[in-house]
């Protein structure tokens, strides 16, 4: 272990982007058997900014501690582990080695060669061959809310408004609402789940489903808020999802597909390769 002040003097050098490149000059911290610590080994992100010499030296130390700590159990390990034990330690390593080469270079593949590009016309085929799988687990709603001091002035103005479609009165509620709304959402051209707005206006006693069958606007209020929901349009769950909540859905679908088949033929092609190069031989 080395003395306190060198480390926190070389730490200092350290997180001041000087660390010593030429391999002569490296400072060893520690060593267990063969294995040598380097002090540039040592992660930079141990020290923060702000932290006291004495915090930035312990915390050195202690990575020191836990490096000679499982260095020292693997030498152990590795005198006394049986042959047999090491064989099997050598055969996963290869096979870990082999399956880190293969996944970087198929990702390089990837990279390189496939087509990313998924077309508006492809995702709607792949919808439409497919709707049964894309059944939908929740209830869904394109709506309005909004939610208001029960204080609010001129009140009235919000009853006529939140109801309409018409664009000159959906303008004036924005602007009423940009004046005294706490929360003014207008979901009525995306898709979400009807669970967002119960953590906003809770039902009562009636099922998501009998809720949404009886009500398309509605008015609550408790000692402190006025609400206002109006349902512009819903899908009950088990129906099939729309095309525009699982657009995202469906380009993940296509491109892991995509990925899949480009994948196989990658192998496909260094197999068939290797077998007319004499590359593989099988006995």
């Amino acid at each position: 272990m080395i003395r306190t002040a060198t480390i926190f003097l070389v730490l200092i050098l350290a997180v001041s982007c000087n660390r010593v490149k030429n391999e002569s000059d490296r400072l060893a911290v520690a060593k267990a058997g063969d294995r040598v610590l380097y002090f540039d080994e040592i992660p930079l992100t141990l020290v923060t900014p702000g932290m006291s010499s004495t915090d930035s030296t312990s915390a050195v130390q202690s990575y020191i501690r836990r490096w000679s700590r499982k260095e020292l159990m693997a030498l152990r390990a590795e005198e006394n582990l049986t042959a047999e034990y090491k064989d099997e330690v050598n055969r996963q390593l290869d096979e870990m080695r082999n399956n880190l080469l293969i996944y970087q270079y198929q990702q390089q593949m990837i990279i390189q060669k496939m087509d990313t590009v998924v077309t508006d016309s492809e995702l709607q085929d792949y919808y439409v061959s497919n709707l049964n799988t894309f059944s939908l687990t929740t209830n869904l709603v394109k709506a309005l809310f909004i939610k208001l001091p029960a204080t609010t002035p001129d009140i009235e103005k919000v009853r006529k408004l939140y109801k309409s479609s018409d664009p000159d009165e959906i303008r004036e509620l924005e602007d009423y609402c940009s004046r005294f709304a706490l929360r003014y959402d207008d979901y009525d051209d995306a898709w979400i789940p009807f669970t967002h707005l119960l953590m906003e206006v809770p039902l009562e006693s009636e099922t998501q489903e009998e809720w949404l069958a009886r009500n398309s606007a509605v008015e609550l209020k408790d000692d402190k808020f006025t609400y206002f929901v109006a349902i512009r349009e819903y899908k009950l769950r088990n129906s099939v999802a729309p095309f525009e909540y699982i657009h995202g859905q469906v380009k993940t679908i296509i491109l892991n597909n995509r990925r899949n088949d480009f994948l196989q033929k990658l192998e496909d092609g260094i197999y068939n390769e290797a077998v007319r190069s004499n590359t593989l031989k099988v006995y």
